[in-house]
């Protein structure tokens, strides 16, 4: 199978692209963890959006990369998920090799992750430490964690 990087700027993405990044992230975000809050929250419009298709265009893993300033004084990942379809397979891991790579590339010195809690030894593997006490967002445990490059 044949799988291909994307990243892109908001404006750069055509409507079908724009469309099966929403699709999937609501698929995942809203229905998967059950979780019936607000997905959109202005972000996308200044992120660089990631991701990985295969060669029949259906998107595999994907992420947003945003400038820091945004959401921390840091550079930082967000909306990060696999497609269920492709579990299994270490794309999440590559998905976030990907991502320190574009964001290095870009000049960041840091990027700070709101990480769900049940993956923080996951995000730890690559580096990150945690940096704030746990806590909820949209009911579902987080904490932010900091890697500097």
């Amino acid at each position: 199978m044949t799988a291909i990087w994307k990243e892109k700027s908001f404006n750069q993405l055509t409507l079908d692209e724009m469309y099966q990044l929403l699709s999937l992230r609501t698929a995942v975000f809203v229905v998967e963890q059950n979780c019936p809050y607000q997905e959109l929250d202005g972000k996308d419009q200044v992120a660089k959006h990631l991701w990985l298709e295969n060669e029949n265009g259906q998107l595999m893993a994907l992420c947003r990369l945003l400038p820091k300033g945004i959401s921390f004084a840091e550079a930082s990942i967000g909306r990060v998920l696999v497609n269920p379809e492709f579990r299994g397979q270490n794309l999440g891991r590559g998905l976030i090799e990907k991502a320190l790579e574009v964001l290095k590339e870009d000049g960041e010195e840091a990027v700070t992750i709101e990480a769900q809690y049940y993956l923080r030894d996951f995000y730890a593997s690559f580096g990150f430490v945690e940096n704030s006490e746990p806590f909820y967002e949209d009911d579902i445990k987080h904490v932010n964690m900091i890697l500097k490059f």
